[in-house]
C-alpha cells in the first residue's frame, strides 16, 4: 500500500505544485495554476461529463438488461450453461482485443455493422460510428455496456441463488404471479447485490480508460474525452506533467468524493447491524438507616 498507492499519490500531489516536463529536477513552481488551468479547460469540463454520463448510461442499460438476463438464466431452460458462457466471455476478454475487434466491426462502408445496415436498406453515418462527434460516446457507451454486462448478469445471478426457494413457492401458493413474485420478493432480497454492482460500475467508469483510447484515443474533436484520457494526453503526449499530475488528483478526489457519499447514504444500509435494544439499569436503592 505505501509502496505502489501511498507513494505515488504523494509524488503526483507535489508534481502537481510545478510546471514540469517529465525530466530534470523539479525548479518551476507555479502553486495552484496547473489545477485553475485543469478546471477552466473546456475540454476537461467535457471529460467529466462524459464521465458522468457513462456512469448514468451504464447503470441505467446493464441493470435492467442484466436484470432480465439474470432471471432468464435463473431458470431451468435447454443450454442453460452455455448462455451462461456467452454472455460472460465479453468481460473476461481483454479491452485491448474486444476494442480492436469492435473498431474493426465499426469501420466506415468497409465494416460488417455498415454491410449489414446496407444490406437491409439502413443508412450509416458517412464518418463512421466512431467518427462522427454526435454518435462517438453513443456508440462507446454500447460497446462498454456490451463488455461488462457480463459483470453484472454473474453477480445478479449467483444473488438470486441465494433467495430462499421457500419464499417463492410461498408466494405462488398465495396466488402471486411469476413477476409479482419477481417485484415483491427477488428485486429487494437482490438490494444489497445491486448496491454493490453499481459502486462497481460507478468507480469503473470514473476511472474510465483502456476502452475509449482504443475505440477513438477521446475523439472526435474531444467528443469521447474523459479524465483519464485528458491527463495523459497532457502528460505523454505534451509532456505537461504538471497539469497531468493536478488532473490525476482532481480525479482521484472526485472518485473519492462520489465513493464516499455513495458509501454513507445508500449502502451504508447494508452495513447496519441491528443492535439490541439497552435494558436500563436498575436504579439502586440506598439503604435506610437501622434505628437502634
Amino acid at each position: 500500500m505505501a509502496v505502489f498507492i501511498v507513494w505515488p499519490v504523494l509524488r503526483a500531489v507535489q508534481w502537481s505544485f510545478f510546471r514540469w516536463k517529465g525530466y530534470g529536477p523539479l525548479e518551476d513552481f507555479v502553486g495552484l495554476r496547473n489545477y485553475v488551468s485543469v478546471l477552466t479547460s473546456e475540454v476537461f469540463q467535457g471529460a467529466v461529463l462524459h464521465n458522468l454520463i457513462i456512469v448514468v448510461a451504464s447503470i441505467a442499460i446493464q441493470l435492467p438488461l442484466g436484470l432480465l438476463i439474470a432471471l432468464l438464466l435463473n431458470r431451468r431452460i435447454r443450454g442453460r450453461a452455455a448462455l451462461r458462457t456467452i454472455i460472460f466471455v465479453p468481460y473476461v476478454l481483454a479491452e485491448v482485443i474486444a476494442g480492436v475487434v469492435w473498431v474493426q466491426l465499426l469501420q466506415p462502408q468497409y465494416g460488417i455493422i455498415d454491410q449489414w445496415l446496407g444490406a437491409l436498406g439502413l443508412p450509416s453515418p458517412e464518418q463512421g460510428w466512431l467518427g462522427t462527434p454526435d454518435l462517438a460516446l453513443s456508440t462507446v457507451i454500447v460497446v462498454l455496456s456490451w463488455k461488462y454486462l457480463g459483470m453484472a448478469v454473474i453477480l445478479l445471478l449467483a444473488g438470486m441463488q441465494g433467495v430462499p426457494d421457500e419464499l417463492s413457492e410461498a408466494a405462488q401458493i398465495d396466488g402471486a404471479s411469476y413477476w409479482r413474485t419477481q417485484w415483491h420478493i427477488t428485486f429487494p432480497l437482490l438490494g444489497p447485490t445491486m448496491r454493490t454492482w453499481a459502486f462497481l460500475s460507478m468507480i469503473g467508469s470514473l476511472q474510465l480508460f483502456d476502452m475509449v483510447w482504443i475505440l477513438t484515443k477521446g475523439g472526435p474533436a474531444n467528443a469521447t474525452t474523459t479524465m483519464a484520457t485528458f491527463l495523459l494526453t497532457e502528460g505523454q503526449r505534451r509532456s505537461n506533467y504538471g497539469i497531468a499530475s493536478a488532473a490525476s488528483v482532481v480525479l482521484f478526489v472526485v472518485a473519492l468524493v462520489l465513493a464516499l457519499l455513495y458509501q454513507r447514504f445508500i449502502l451504508s444500509r447494508d452495513n447496519t447491524v441491528d443492535r439490541p435494544a439497552k435494558t436500563p439499569r436498575p436504579r439502586r436503592s440506598t439503604p435506610k438507616a437501622v434505628t437502634a
